[in-house]
């Protein structure tokens, strides 16, 4: 994906005001827009100038494009991050947006976040109208979402100052994570909206950050299990260390090979009902440099010379079928 820069793409210098974009869109329109100009390229050229106004006339898109695009250049290859807008608070709720119309590199960093503002929601007859509900991302490590616990969480909120200039003010929460939060899971903040009678909610969208050793698919925990080759044959009970610490003994059956998956019911990710623990055997050879190693393998291969290890795996393949 290449990166795209909408501030190009209008002709306005990246501290722009609002009215300087608006001016900048009106002027493009009337040069490209398909039922007027004489340009051979305007159908494209308006819609690029489009998405370019999307993001840079909204305050919160235009937040997160600023920080995501810094030292970006127009055209280079371009991967976000995956929580990229993450510590922004954002207007609307967390629902996402129709990209269609827009390039990939728009649907990518904006088909997800809240692209229609919350319709305000309050009593009738002129009674005072309630607060526009906000959304977030809170990144967690997965011993965070693990344990649960208070966490202190600082949002950058955008907004335009007296001059119509982007500005971002900074608000701290301290927020109560449950244990076994899930990725994509909301916690609602009540109250914590926008401003109203009574106040909207700020609704936090969880994230958890790639681990070193874990990694959830939903509320199943994934991990690889190192074994000795006797481990796998003979069988084993072996420690498998979990993201809070603690300490599980997983008993590994007699035989077990390489590649297999150990699943340990109610071990997974916490919760009224705990997700699995998936253990992924990998076995670890020793290494044919260490002496003792070379003469056991040296024995076994002139011991063991009916063993055929291809053979034996195409067999397995033609059982699985």
């Amino acid at each position: 994906m290449e990166f795209k820069d909408y501030y190009a793409v209008l002709g306005v210098a990246r501290d722009a005001s609002a009215d300087e974009i608006k001016k900048a869109y009106r002027k493009l329109a009337r040069k490209y827009h398909p039922d007027v100009s004489q340009e051979p390229d305007a159908a494209q050229r308006m819609s690029e100038v489009n998405e370019a106004y999307a993001v840079l006339s909204d305050p919160d898109k235009r937040a997160a494009y600023d920080r995501l695009g810094r030292g970006q250049r127009a055209g280079q290859a371009f991967t976000p991050p995956p929580d990229w807008d993450a510590g922004f608070e954002f207007h609307g709720p967390p629902q996402g947006m129709d990209a269609t119309e827009f390039s990939d590199f728009f649907s990518e960093l904006f088909g997800r976040m809240a692209g229609a503002r919350a319709a305000a929601r309050g009593p009738r007859h002129g009674a005072p109208l309630r607060g526009e509900d906000h959304h977030a991302k809170v990144a967690l490590e997965l011993e965070e979402a693990w344990r649960g616990g208070t966490k202190t969480l600082s949002l950058q909120v955008p907004q335009l100052d007296a001059h119509g200039r982007l500005a971002l003010r900074t608000r701290t929460l301290e927020v109560k994570i449950p244990a076994g939060a899930r990725a994509g899971q909301m916690i609602r903040l009540a109250g914590q909206g926008g401003p109203g009678e009574p106040p909207g909610d700020l609704y936090l969208e969880v994230v958890i950050r790639p681990h070193p050793r874990f990694r959830l698919q939903g509320k199943t925990l994934i991990a690889e299990l190192p074994l000795a080759p006797w481990e796998a044959a003979l069988g084993a009970v072996v420690p498998v260390e979990l993201p809070d610490g603690s300490a599980l003994k997983v008993r590994v059956p007699a035989g077990s090979q390489g590649g297999q998956t150990l699943t340990v019911r109610g071990k997974g990710l916490p919760a009224r009902e705990p997700g699995d623990l998936d253990l992924q055997l990998r076995i670890i050879l020793p290494s044919a440099y260490d002496p003792r190693a070379r003469a056991l393998y040296e024995r076994m291969a002139a011991e063991l010379t009916d063993f055929d290890a291809r053979k034996v795996a195409a067999a397995e393949e033609e059982r699985s079928r």
